[in-house]
């Protein structure tokens, strides 16, 4: 069902921007793992106390009293939200748009594989560069709690936690690739792709600022994804993550389809 050619040529090829986005990751992960101690929350506590609406509108409103809620309130509100977006965003429009766009799609078609075998593993590859950076990250916040902190991190809570924002991040990748797929060229894919996410994250920023915006939460996919939720593991997460993976599903088999019936033009 898959091109293990094709597979293994975007592998090298999207090391790079996979190298970069995780780095950067594992920089703001270690520093924020490193500031869990006692002198560095009282600063974080005046910070939120000097500027609240700017620091609600990215849910750092409260610190927490374990290692676990202070790791979802100072990475999850605003890094791990950003980052995974862009890698997908850049790496979904590249697979499909940017290949059409560069005329080497041609080449691609030209090969003894169907259009269906073509997406499918462009979307597999999509899928599992996201499931491998948000499992590294994983890793390293694992580890570097562990040393820096040891036993205080509530690991079950994590990983639950994670497995929620990777399927928030399948959708909207989902998105994403259906964009890559469905659009009629590189700049209107991302300028969809891009755009929409992106507007539905600053939705969600006013809204946590709280006041009359409030309810602007219920319009963006971000209100499925509740850390605090998920790290209680109250019952109404699980419709949420069904919710997300639903949605994911649904663009990743739309994509599919319009890439394999769409006139390239080519």
């Amino acid at each position: 069902m898959m091109n293990f050619t094709l597979f293994k040529h975007e592998l090298f090829a999207s090391l790079k921007l996979f190298i970069i986005i995780l780095a950067v990751l594992m920089l703001y992960i270690v520093s924020v793992i490193y500031m869990y101690n006692p002198e560095m929350t009282d600063t974080l506590k005046k910070l939120t106390e000097t500027m609240p609406e700017m620091m609600a509108a990215f849910g750092m409103t409260s610190i927490g009293d374990t290692l676990i809620e202070f790791l979802s309130t100072y990475l999850y509100g605003f890094l791990f939200m950003i980052l995974p977006m862009v890698f997908s965003i850049m790496l979904a429009n590249k697979l499909i748009m940017g290949y059409i766009d560069n005329g080497s799609m041609a080449y691609l078609i030209a090969t003894p594989n169907t259009r269906f075998k073509i997406v499918l593993t462009q979307a597999l590859f999509l899928i599992i560069s996201l499931f491998t950076l948000l499992a590294v990250t994983t890793l390293v916040m694992i580890v570097f709690a562990e040393v820096l902190f040891p036993n205080e991190l509530d690991i079950t809570a994590l990983l639950l936690l994670n497995f929620g924002l990777f399927l928030l991040h399948f959708a909207i990748s989902g998105f994403c690739f259906l964009m890559s797929c469905s659009t009629k060229d590189l700049r209107t894919s991302y300028a969809y792709s891009a755009g929409i996410p992106i507007a539905f994250y600053l939705i969600e920023a006013l809204s946590n600022m709280g006041g009359s915006l409030d309810k602007l939460q219920y319009i963006t996919i971000y209100s499925l994804f509740d850390s605090v939720q998920l790290i209680q593991q109250n019952s109404s997460c699980w419709w949420m993550l069904g919710t997300l993976f639903f949605i994911g599903l649904l663009c990743y088999s739309l994509a599919i389809r319009f890439f394999v019936k769409r006139d390239l033009h080519l």
